[in-house]
């Protein structure tokens, strides 16, 4: 990643909530995951599965993606201590209000 790379996501406000079907979540709400459809595999796995929102993330082209840890994940702990393999994430769109997930 490069200097002007560094600063763009620097630039960027933290995100504490979002809207998703008009309810408000942030770390640590609970939700049940609905992927879009036409999603790869682990849209299809994921699809139904209660989780816990561990983070609300935005990349550098402003994309918001929820970090989230499934319940019935055996690495759950994991996941909560933000190691790779047990967070997924979840694209929401390019604004603080995201359709649906």
């Amino acid at each position: 990643m490069n200097e002007w790379e560094w600063q763009l996501l620097e630039a960027k406000k933290p995100v504490d909530d979002l809207r998703i079907s008009g309810i408000e979540v942030r770390p640590g709400s609970r939700v049940r995951l609905r992927p879009r459809s036409g999603g790869d595999i682990m849209d299809i796995a994921l699809a139904g599965k209660e989780a816990i929102i561990e983070s609300i993330e935005q990349d550098y082209e402003g994309k918001i993606h929820l970090g989230v840890v499934v319940d019935d994940d055996p690495g759950r702990d994991i996941g909560l201590m933000r190691q790779p393999g047990h967070r997924f994430f979840l694209y929401c769109g390019r604004s603080r209000t995201a359709a649906s997930m």
